[in-house]
Parts: C-alpha cells; structure tokens; sequence
C-alpha cells in the first residue's frame, strides 16, 4: 500500500483518490448549478422580451367618430393652414377655446378666462387691439385667426384629427396573433367595423413619446412622465454624484483606516446600501417635502403653485437612495489603483491633493463611471420613494423645472396596467421598450466615457 506525503503527513492512496473525486464531483455539481442557473436566467429575460414585444405591436381597428374622407374631399396633410382652420371653425366652434387653452396659453388653466389676452398669449402673435381682452370676449372668427397666426399646417392638422375625426382603436391583437391568425382578424373586422381601418400597428412611435397622458389609449402618450423622468435623473445626477465621489476619496484616501470612527461609517455606508427603497421615501417625505418644503416647492423665488412634492423632492431623495452604492463602487475603484502609483507620485515631489487627483482618481475613473451605471439603473426603474413623496398616477402638466410636479415612466407604466381597458396593457409595453431604450442610452453614455478614459490613461 503505498503513501503519499501531504504537508509532512502520510496519506494513503485510496484516502487521496477518494477525496480527489469528491473535490472532483462537488466541482461537477457546482458547475451544473451555474450552468443550470444561467440557463433559467435566459429563459425568463427571453419570456419577459416576449411578453413585452407581444404587447407592442400587432393589427388594431381605427374607428372614427367622423371619417376622413367626408370631411374633406382631400386628405387632411394635403390641406392648407387656412382651409384646416377653417374646418375647425365649422366643425367644432365651441372647442375653439379649448384649442388656444391646450396650445398657446403661457398662463395656469385656473386663470385661463381671467387673464387679458397679452398675458394668457404673451409672446404669441394677435392683434394688439385685443390685448385687454379676455378670451370669453373675443370672438370664434377671433379665436381662428389667432390659432392661424401661430400654429403651423402640422400642428393644426393633428388638432383637427384629435377634435374632429377622433379616431379611436375598437378592438386590438398581439404580434402573435396577428402573424398566426391574420385571416381570422380580417373576417372579424369586416363584420364587426364595417367601416373601420383593419392596419398593423407599433404602439411605439413618435406621436406614443411625445404626446401627453390620456385617458384614452388611442392618444395616450409618455411624454409627461419621460419629461419627469429625465428632470429627476437631472437632479439625481447633480446632487449624488458630486457627494459620493468626494466621501469615496475621503474615506479612501485621508481617513485614517485604522481608526473605529472610520470602520464605523464605512459598516453605515455598506447597510444603507441594502435598506428597503420604501425607508429613503418616508425620509425624503419627511425631511424634503415637508422640512424643508419652503426650498423644494420653490417660494423662496417666488413659486407659489406647488407644495414640497416637486421633482427637486424626488431628485433628492433618490440622489440619497443611490449615494451608499457610489460612495461602496467609488472606494472600490480607489482601492484598485496600485499602491506603485502613489508611491511613484510622492517620490517626484506631488503633494497628496496632487497624488489624488492626477493620478489615482484618473486610474480609477473606469470602475467609478461602472459604479454610477449600476445606480442610475437602480434610480430610473424606482417608483416606491417617488410615489412617497408625492409623485402623480395621473398629470397632464409638462414638467418644466426643479419646482414642478411630476410622475414617471415607472409610474405610469403601473397605472396603465391598473386600467380596465385592454389596449392599455399595449401602451404599458410600448412605454417599457422607451424605458429600456432610455436606461440603455445613458448606460451607454457612462459604458462610452468610462472606455474613453481607459484609452486616455
């Protein structure tokens, strides 16, 4: 029986062989179980893609509360701007009002009919003798040639189709359905919308991103909500990034790393990364909506139609909610940079500011930028803390500012899903597919100057 030597201990060779197959089949076992676990992973990234895309697009039947082709004897595009005015001016008379108040007003809805007519059109195009006006005084024929001189052929076009023609999606079918049963539809819509358009349709397009929240799917748009989100990620940036970098350098760099105050707010910094979204929420309603809503609603410059539940709150607190993982991804990215470095900088003659900022933090610029993708990934997919603190399910009002109320995609995805109709699920997956295009956009941004560093050092 022979005997191996295993740190100055014999070892027998069937006790050896015996364990080397364990060691061998625990390998094997663990091996199968990633590739088991990559392989589930795929599955449901590839059901979810398919559900989504299933949603989005697919045959629908337009109907139209008045059809096209008896409203005009030419299609409405090929219309000009006086002669869709005056469409609008037979059609719908009483919506004229309507019209200026949606397109060219620069004044709240509430003060619409209050407001003269060089405030509620300032920087707009009319008569100057209708400045003192208000617009119940001002007449159909005014209100048409107003409309007239500041909107294009386009813009009143569209109008014209929203408010006259009104089409309206009856009935719609998923991709799938409509690849394998094409037949099927067709018959189904002859019988039951005789006078229907039968077209297959992509819930995503131009007119799906820039057209405001509707409570009708046929016009409902994200435009509300992409705006919201973008101003947020506005402010996220601005506030977070700025902070997390700079306690990264501190703590990695100037704090002593032997002291307990060190290792104390570094354990902090590591548990907050893993607290519910739900608890920055409640922070953020208590410390920026309300404590200091005199600052995020925006009175101190004079703002005076909203509350502390503006995008400034919002911005706020998911700078909060992503800050542990930059501040956790940037020391870690400091600490990757070669002892060598510094010491090569300090022999030269660099002070330690000099060291930080020429040497290590560019080495480690690429794993910092990796850090901040992970978060704004994190950040443009909350909706928890953003509906504690006062986002809206359903806002009509563009966001222009720091100062204005909100809601985003996240959000607006929700509450499409919650509604009864059908077609609202489409518009759900439409809005879906704009929000990976968007995290994939500024991920790619981040992935795009992250590499162009890299090349530069």
């Amino acid at each position: 029986m022979s005997e191996h030597m295993v740190s100055n201990i014999p070892v027998k060779r069937e006790d050896f062989e015996e364990n080397l197959r364990r060691r061998q089949f625990t390998g094997l076992v663990w091996q199968r179980l990633f590739f088991i676990a990559n392989v589930s992973t795929m599955v449901i990234l590839l059901a979810i893609a398919y559900n989504i895309i299933n949603g989005a697009f697919g045959y629908v039947v337009f109907t139209y509360a008045v059809d096209p082709e008896e409203l005009s004897e030419r299609p409405i595009s090929e219309l000009s701007e006086p002669e869709l005015v005056d469409l609008l001016l037979q059609k719908v008379p009483r919506r004229l009002r309507v019209v200026l108040r949606d397109n060219l007003s620069q004044v709240p809805n509430n003060v619409f009919t209050q407001e003269p007519i060089s405030a509620v059109l300032k920087g707009k195009t009319f008569d100057p003798e209708w400045a003192d006006l208000k617009v119940n005084d001002l007449t159909d024929a005014q209100i048409a040639q107003i409309l007239s001189d500041n909107l294009t052929q386009e813009e009143i076009a569209f109008i014209i189709r929203r408010q006259i023609i009104q089409p309206n999606i009856s009935q719609s079918w998923n991709l799938v359905e409509s690849l394998l049963n094409r037949s099927e539809i067709e018959r189904i819509a002859a019988e039951k919308y005789p006078k229907g358009d039968l077209v297959f349709y992509s819930w995503v397009n131009l007119d799906f991103i820039t057209n405001p929240i509707s409570s009708n799917a046929t016009n409902a748009g994200l435009r509300t909500a992409l705006l919201g989100t973008l101003w947020i990620m506005l402010v996220v940036v601005v506030a977070s990034f700025p902070i997390g970098i700079a306690a990264a350098i501190y703590l990695q760099e100037y704090a002593p790393q032997d002291s307990r105050i060190t290792q104390i707010i570094e354990t902090n910094i590591r548990n907050l990364a893993g607290v519910p979204s739900i608890i920055y929420g409640m922070l953020g309603l208590a410390v920026f909506a309300r404590v200091l809503e005199y600052y995020t609603s925006g009175r101190f410059v004079g703002v005076t139609d909203t509350n502390g539940r503006t995008v400034l709150s919002a911005g706020l607190t998911l700078g909060l909610l992503i800050l542990p993982t930059i501040i956790i991804n940037a020391q870690e990215a400091l600490k990757a940079v070669p002892s060598s470095l510094r010491d090569a900088s300090y022999g030269l003659g660099a002070t330690k500011w000099q060291t930080v900022t020429g040497v290590v933090l560019p080495n480690a610029i690429g794993g910092i930028l990796t850090g901040i993708i992970l978060a704004m990934s994190r950040a443009i997919g909350e909706t928890a803390p953003l509906i504690v603190v006062g986002a809206s399910t359903f806002i009509g009002i563009d966001p222009n500012g720091p100062f204005s109320k909100f809601t985003v995609v996240p959000i607006q995805i929700y509450q499409w899903t919650s509604r009864p109709e059908l077609e609202f699920k489409n518009t759900a997956a439409a809005a879906i597919i704009v929000l990976i295009a968007l995290l994939l956009l500024l991920n790619s941004a981040a992935i795009y100057l992250r590499n162009r560093y890299s090349m530069r050092i």
